[in-house]
């Protein structure tokens, strides 16, 4: 057992509960609690949504994917670039002079409160699937760090993460989170310069391997994640959770540019662990172990606490954006509450819930977090934007718009859980994996039909019939 690392993750705790309490007194009122204050500058924003994107798949999910399939691994979080960029570009100065709490509440404005309560239940459906999947994470670090599959401590970090961000809400989430993306650098780094330092020849044998597509990822699954992944990055409720944090337009516009470039360079680097790995590590010394874990175990021992302190901090950072963004949506925008007891209420409940999944099953991260996002992308990207861009300048029809929204969903639902059922019906294969696609095809046209091109003509009518 590791035990230089379980006391270092010990103090590491007890620092993020200590935020927690310290937090609970300043978190009493709900803009305090649900946007930290709409107060946080360019910097601190940037990091945040650093610390949030970076979570058990950009870590360990992505090395496991890139020793899989090569190099083309890299492009799940290049699209998230290329998401963020977009949202710098399009969205970020727009979103915030719109003045949302939550992405829900940005529906709300631009649409109508049916649209918000559509929104939040199939968030909040989801996210706790993308929160299960962080802690299915946590529990493989547990594991891997203290030598035995210990559902109790796993059970007892849960109780930790869930407690600070209950108590401090997303002033908590935002100091722990420039904290834990510190590490999550360093870690990476160190770890990086060890592998290929160490090796002699490591750097050109990585260099051989780089290819943009191969036999395991073709053109269609480059397509597939450019909208199914870079759309969460582009308008997800995490990303723009940090939209709503921002003191300005502006700060939140180059704070998610900034996230871009700096995410990029980081997917590199873990693209390089992976790569390393391919080379160096045979399927059989792999055994079932994630592919990260195992590099870890190779590592010096400062080097590997520090990494290993890097996941930890990887996995927590998005767990408890999700988990108060979760319940700050159900609060606000299904109960209709903004109250700061409700939400601490709900995240209990939305993090109890998440645990009791991850400590009955377990599973590949990616296939976690891709199941969420297939339901999510479809059915809220296209309307969403829309809805966005026409606010201010044309009218919605609420139900063409909200059966976006619901067909997009209902796609993505039936080809991430009953694709065996609908292949056993005689539905083609080729449809059935791509349903999540077909689904963001027909929410996109759904909302565009749901624009009302003519709004600006009935008002000039009534302008002149009223002279």
């Amino acid at each position: 057992m590791n035990w230089l690392f379980i006391i270092c993750m010990g103090i590491y705790l007890v620092a993020m509960m200590a935020i927690g309490f310290y937090d609970s007194r300043r978190s009493r009122d709900f803009t305090e609690y649900a946007v930290a204050g709409r107060r946080q500058s360019t910097v601190t924003v940037c990091m945040t949504l650093l610390a949030t994107v970076l979570g058990a798949s950009a870590t360990i999910g992505i090395t496991d994917t890139v020793y899989s399939i090569g190099f083309p691994g890299i492009w799940w979080l290049v699209f998230g670039a290329v998401g963020l960029f977009l949202q710098s570009l399009l969205l970020s100065e727009r979103v915030r002079k719109i003045g949302a709490d939550t992405l829900p509440h940005l529906a709300e404005i631009t649409v109508g409160r049916a649209a918000s309560v559509l929104l939040a239940a199939l968030i909040t459906i989801a996210w706790v699937g993308v929160v299960a999947g962080q802690l299915v994470a946590m529990h493989s670090l547990v594991t891997f760090a203290t030598g035995s599959s210990s559902k109790w401590l796993m059970l007892l970090l849960s109780v930790i993460v869930i407690a600070y961000t209950a108590l401090g809400g997303q002033l908590s989430v935002v100091k722990t989170d420039r904290v834990q993306l510190l590490v999550i650098l360093a870690g990476i780094l160190l770890t990086v310069i060890w592998l290929f330092a160490s090796t002699p020849g490591s750097v050109g044998d990585a260099a051989q391997q780089v290819e943009l597509l191969n036999d395991s990822y073709g053109p269609m699954n480059l397509f597939t994640q450019f909208f199914i992944i870079g759309g969460v990055y582009f308008l997800g409720p995490d990303i723009l959770s940090r939209n709503f944090l921002s003191r300005d337009g502006r700060a939140a516009r180059r704070s998610a540019a900034i996230a871009g470039i700096v995410l990029m360079v980081v997917a590199f680097l873990i693209t390089m662990i992976g790569l390393w790995a391919r080379e160096h590590v045979t399927a059989e010394a792999l055994g079932g172990q994630k592919t990260l874990m195992y590099v870890i175990s190779l590592l010096p021992k400062w080097i590997s606490v520090i990494m290993s302190l890097g996941l930890l901090s990887a996995i927590l950072s998005s767990t408890d954006t999700c988990i108060i963004n979760a319940a700050t949506i159900f609060s606000r925008d299904i109960l209709g509450k903004k109250s700061v007891t409700c939400i601490r209420f709900t995240v209990l409940g939305i993090g109890g819930i998440a645990t009791a999944i991850a400590l009955l099953g377990s599973g590949n991260i990616i296939s976690i977090l891709s199941g969420a996002y297939s339901i999510y992308t479809p059915g809220v990207i296209f309307p969403l934007l829309i809805a966005i861009l026409a606010h201010g300048k044309r009218s919605i029809r609420k139900p063409l718009w909200l059966a976006a929204v619901a067909a997009g969903g209902c796609f993505g639902l039936a080809g991430t859980f009953m694709n065996q059922v609908l292949v056993a019906w005689g539905v083609p294969e080729s449809i059935v994996s791509n349903l999540s696609l077909i689904g963001m095809g027909v929410s996109l046209m759904l909302a565009l039909m749901s624009v009302s091109w003519n709004r600006q003509t009935h008002a000039a009518k009534g302008a002149n019939s009223g002279s």
